[in-house]
């Protein structure tokens, strides 16, 4: 099984366009240790030919042009994407589907109702897009394991995970189950698996033990503290207000990869604002110590 990191970094990627924290002015400067990466999305195969997308950044085109797998050039008009599957609604998963609109055939969209309701009313890419290729939508059900067709030898185990529905969501202020996911995906001819979830803001019993079987783990690794965007006057909402979980102190991301012993462990859905970024960081040498790679848009993993 390879996985693709196509793109690695939180909403708006990094350098974001109008952000001159240290981080993004030292970027764009060079004066510090910086890789530029995009908005956060992974593909999936078998056979390094036939793939899932695993959420549809607004960077997809560029992230496709810099994957040549994922243009196998079959015919006139190929993609190596055979279906589409999107975690939640927010912005930065899901407004890459417009940019997949010339397909030949009903795009393939794997995603939970709660996702799909908010892509028919809070954000209709849905109704945008029938007036293009159109959608194939197929159900993703917590709890109910799946294949893709077209993209053998897969499962995809998918699970709920507590967040909120994105701003524009018909039911913002009431939580559904199936609002954010995340996935297990098993290599059926090995059983050996990858568990992702790019947005995780509370470690449920259920997340605690797909993290503990997988062979791998590619997880959330959107800020340092929990009042990160306070403290450089960038928001008013901590790491918990946004569905995310912190990686540094008590209860931190690197002490939950810490219990769960010996396998890959890498951070995905960076922000912009995180210190791990600059690789001369001293946070980018503790999260050495311990362990944990963080992704970089073109990395490979193949179990």
């Amino acid at each position: 099984m390879k996985i693709l990191v196509l793109g690695s970094a939180a909403g708006g990627g990094f350098p974001q366009w109008n952000c001159n924290c240290a981080n993004c002015d030292g970027a764009r400067k060079g004066s510090i240790n910086a890789r530029a990466r995009t908005q956060s999305s992974i593909a999936v195969s078998s056979n390094g030919t036939d793939w899932v997308l695993i959420n549809a950044s607004p960077d997809v085109l560029s992230q496709i042009r810099a994957n040549p797998a994922l243009q196998p050039a079959r015919a006139i008009r190929d993609s190596g994407i055979a279906a589409v599957m999107v975690m939640d609604a927010q912005i930065d998963h899901v407004t890459g589907l417009l940019m997949l609109r010339e397909g030949k055939k009903k795009l393939n969209l794997y995603c939970t109702d709660p996702v799909w309701d908010d892509l028919n009313h809070g954000l209709p890419l849905v109704p945008v897009l029938s007036h293009y290729c159109g959608v194939e939508r197929h159900v993703i059900t917590g709890g109910t394991a799946f294949e893709v067709p077209g993209v053998a030898g897969i499962r995809f185990h998918p699970m709920p995970l507590k967040s909120k529905a994105p701003p524009y969501s018909p039911h913002r202020a009431n939580p559904q189950q199936g609002d954010n996911n995340g996935l297990l995906i098993e290599d059926i001819a090995t059983g050996q698996t990858v568990f992702y979830a790019p947005g995780l803001g509370e470690l449920e019993p259920h997340v605690l033990a797909a993290m503990q079987q997988a062979t791998c783990v590619l997880v959330d690794g959107t800020v340092w503290t929990g009042d990160e965007m306070i403290t450089l006057g960038l928001s008013q909402k901590t790491a918990a207000d946004m569905g995310h979980l912190q990686l540094s102190g008590a209860g931190g991301m690197i002490e939950v990869l810490d219990s769960i012993g010996e396998r890959r462990k890498v951070l995905i859905h960076i922000n912009n604002t995180n210190p791990i970024l600059n690789e001369d960081s001293t946070e980018r040498a503790q999260l050495a110590q311990h362990g944990i790679e963080v992704a970089f848009d073109g990395m490979e993993i193949t179990l």
